[in-house]
């Protein structure tokens, strides 16, 4: 019996995996991005960034899965899988967004007036002043947020993807052993967030300047 729990939370563990490796980075980019807009962009862009954080922060990831999957798919026929981690990037993005934002915002300001000052443009500036400071800044709350994306790929077990959640349904419905299925499920989504938040613990004290 063990092995067969075995074989099914590892074949989940692999979607779930999948999942997760597109919606962190798609939120990262899309939240960068908006973060930088929010800050430095013309104020109608600014604006806009303002209205996509408040809406996609205001809407469950449930919904927003719902809502890709049961309407935009029917228009443009996406997969279940690609539904699930597009929505679950959406969703990150904007919390991304906010991550990033503060963490921009608590570089002074007189670091970008002192790189304009020697000749830098404000893209250069953005890129080599500011950015990396910021992203070492962002560290302890984008993993968090790292965390939160991880556990969330079990809410694409509503549209019938196999991952890791949904394969330990199928154990436990073959085997009617419910606490053995979903006790390992949880040991694993336990494991997986352990081993990520100390890699970044890890990332954040290695790169970390200390003055």
């Amino acid at each position: 019996m063990l092995i067969t729990l075995v074989t099914f939370l590892l074949k989940g563990l692999l979607v779930t995996l999948q999942i997760f490796l597109i919606a962190l980075p798609m939120g990262f980019l899309l939240g960068i991005s908006l973060a930088l807009v929010r800050v430095y962009g013309n104020p109608w862009f600014s604006k806009f960034a303002v209205v996509y954080s408040t809406v996609m922060r205001a809407v469950p990831a449930l919904v927003m899965l719902f809502i890709i999957y049961f309407v935009i798919t029917g228009a443009i026929d996406l997969p279940a899988f690609w539904a699930g981690s597009l929505s679950l990037g959406i969703v990150t993005s904007a919390n991304q967004m906010e991550v990033f934002r503060g963490a921009i915002q608590s570089v002074g300001p007189e670091q970008m007036r002192a790189a304009r000052a020697i000749g830098m443009t404000k893209g250069k500036a953005i890129r080599y002043i500011i950015l990396p400071q910021a992203l070492r800044l962002a560290i302890p709350p984008w993993s968090n947020e790292v965390a939160i994306v991880l556990k969330d790929t079990s809410l694409i077990y509503a549209i019938g993807v196999p991952e890791m959640l949904r394969q330990a349904e199928y154990f436990s419905a073959s085997t009617y052993q419910p606490f053995l299925a979903f006790g390992a499920c949880a040991a694993l989504y336990f494991l997986l967030t352990f081993l990520t938040n100390r890699g970044l613990d890890a990332l954040e004290r290695k790169i970390n300047i200390t003055i």
